[in-house]
């Protein structure tokens, strides 16, 4: 299985990571799919918006809930993550590698981005997860033993992805032969 996390301490500090990984992807010419967060900070809230930008390509999607200066707890859009669940499958027979910037709440339990997951690693993709602390324990119970984690570098985030992508192409120029 090629599947790979990362994880960091710090508000922000994972998504940053998984996206100046897909910019070095882009740039080597991989075939992504997945998504990159981005967190804008507002001055009059206490929580962030989130967006996720859906490889490769986009759409930017809007995954928060703008619900007042005072919320706490959860502000997630279920329905626009939904969304970019939808976007990334569709996506997924044209790419070499599946990046997914957050194994979050829903994919903790079972839902979320973990479809796409599970139907990348049977089509033999290498796949990158970014895993925050508080959901460290559920990945590791969706991923068994065949998980890797990566250190918290971009370039050898990459070379790792990079490889598993070669591995994939090679395999598949054995069955045309």
């Amino acid at each position: 299985m090629k599947l790979a996390y990362v994880s960091l301490q710090g508000r922000g500090r994972t998504d940053a990571l998984i996206m100046a990984v897909a910019a070095r992807l882009t740039a080597q010419g991989a075939r992504l799919a997945g998504t990159v967060q981005s967190n804008l900070e507002r001055p009059d809230r206490r929580k962030c918006d989130m967006d996720l930008s859906i490889l490769p390509d986009g759409p930017v999607v809007r995954i928060s809930e703008d619900r007042g200066a005072l919320a706490r707890g959860c502000i997630l859009d279920s329905g626009a993550l939904e969304q970019t669940v939808h976007e990334v499958q569709k996506r997924l027979d044209n790419a070499e590698i599946l990046i997914v910037n957050k194994f979050g709440k829903r994919e903790s339990e079972g839902r979320g981005l973990v479809p796409v997951i599970a139907d990348a690693l049977e089509r033999g993709l290498p796949v990158i997860v970014g895993v925050n602390g508080l959901n460290l324990a559920a990945f590791l119970a969706f991923a068994g033993s065949d998980v890797i984690g990566l250190p918290a570098e971009a370039e050898r985030v990459a070379a790792w992805c990079m490889a598993g992508r070669t591995q994939k192409q090679q395999v598949e120029e054995l069955h045309l032969e």
